[in-house]
């Protein structure tokens, strides 16, 4: 019999691309508060979703440096599950349950990839890069204190989407914040076959179970945020319109399930 969580299946289950769950995550994350277009917020939302009448247009753009385990120790192959992320979350509603909805992320890593598929995040590969802070004292060390400057980038396909800046001014009062809304997601998986490709095997709207969610030595401060327009992505639609803040954390949580909200399978 062949195993593995995820393809491709293989005689000892070593070749997939990630291991089954539980899935633990710690890492850090440098993120811009901000206000976009709300009509453009709507026009991403799937069927299930509605904007949010009290902050639509509300959004939060987030660079991450991740390092992932299972439970065989796999952050000691730092090369297979360390991995970059960014992504954008947009303020919506599941009837009336504040969430978040997240239309676009990418990661440098094809285990990544896969697990997000599996949850539903619509991840794309691409390159990722943010300001770290390290414990020796230099000028290139960024410490977290005030007036400490961090930047982030993401590109693909040779083009740059995003570019962020923050600068840090106090440590945040509530870390856990950013966990005040659920994620929302779609798991997505079309049939190729003639005379069923508007019948997708797999149309889930999904939400994102977390498990024991910590944030540490968050601090916030002022914010800046670029997305340029570029071809083959529509990121750039929600281009801020005003900056609410910057922030800076280091956050970790286990995946050990997930939220099947609505199922629209054929």
């Amino acid at each position: 019999m062949l195993k593995g969580f995820t393809l491709p299946k293989s005689p000892f289950g070593q070749a997939a691309l990630t291991p089954p769950p539980p899935w633990h995550y710690s890492g850090d994350a440098i993120g811009v508060e901000f206000w976009t277009d709300p009509d453009a917020v709507a026009a991403t939302l799937p069927p299930g979703l509605s904007p949010d009448p009290k902050s639509n247009g509300c959004a939060v753009m987030m660079f991450l440096e991740w390092q992932f385990t299972a439970q065989d120790d796999e952050y000691l192959d730092p090369a297979r599950y360390q991995y970059r992320e960014a992504f954008v979350l947009l303020d919506a509603m599941y009837r009336d349950m504040p969430v978040r909805w997240c239309p676009y992320v990418f990661v440098d890593n094809d285990a990544a990839l896969a697990r997000g598929w599996t949850q539903g995040f619509p991840r794309k590969m691409g390159s990722i890069f943010q300001t770290r802070t390290y414990a020796a004292a230099s000028p290139a060390a960024a410490p977290l204190t005030a007036g400490a400057r961090f930047g982030a980038s993401l590109s693909a396909h040779g083009q740059r989407l995003a570019e962020a800046r923050i600068t840090l001014r106090k440590p945040a009062e509530d870390r856990l914040s950013l966990f005040g809304r659920p994620i929302v997601l779609l798991r997505y998986f079309p049939r190729l076959a003639v005379g069923y490709r508007d019948r997708p095997a797999v149309n889930e709207l999904t939400m994102l179970i977390t498990d024991n969610p910590t944030v540490a030595e968050a601090w916030i401060g002022d914010g800046e945020l670029n997305l340029p327009e570029v071809r083959g992505e529509e990121l750039h639609v929600l281009a801020p319109v005003a900056i609410e803040s910057g922030f800076r954390c280091s956050l970790s949580y286990s995946v050990t399930d997930l939220r099947i909200l609505e199922d629209h399978s054929a």
